[in-house]
Order: C-alpha cells, then sequence, then structure tokens
C-alpha cells in the first residue's frame, strides 16, 4: 500500500455514522439490556425461579426472555443488514 492512500483510508474508517445508522445499531442491544431489566425489577414474572405447578409451556414462555432474544435476534439478522443498507448510500 502506497504511503499516500493511507491517510485517505483512515479518513473514510474513522467517518461518524448518521444518528439513524446509530439508533438502528442500539435498537438490539438496547432491547436486550430491557429484558434484562425488566427481570431483574420484575423476578416474580420468571417462573423458572419458582416453577410450583407450572407446565413446560409455561415455564417456556417467559416474557422477559423474550424480549431480550428478540433484541439478539434483531441485532443479528435485521440490523446488520439494516446498517449496510443505510452505510451503502
Amino acid at each position: 500500500m502506497s504511503a499516500e492512500l493511507a491517510p485517505e483510508l483512515e479518513r473514510t474508517r474513522t467517518r461518524s455514522r448518521s444518528l439513524r445508522a446509530r439508533i438502528v445499531g442500539l435498537l438490539g442491544p438496547m432491547t436486550s439490556i430491557a429484558g434484562l431489566v425488566w427481570a431483574v425489577a420484575q423476578p416474580y414474572r420468571i417462573t423458572l425461579l419458582h416453577p410450583h405447578g407450572q407446565g413446560f409451556w409455561w415455564l417456556l414462555s417467559e416474557p422477559p426472555i423474550f424480549v431480550a432474544l428478540a433484541g439478539v435476534l434483531f441485532h443479528r439478522f435485521v440490523a446488520r443488514g439494516l446498517l449496510a443498507d443505510l452505510e451503502a448510500r
């Protein structure tokens, strides 16, 4: 690589993202954090902690866990494509 091209490459890498791209990039992690905060704030909702008389499907369907999982899946499968599309513009 030429020494003349290195500063130009560095400038393009450090280019800041737009506000829209930052928001899209933070939606998944913030949703996961919200699910974890919900689980800590209302531990009685997580019946895995006290499974007395609960069936398997009731134990599997925990709303705070669903929220955290939705955030992870959004970040993994949706946000990356959206960010790539926003950066291509």
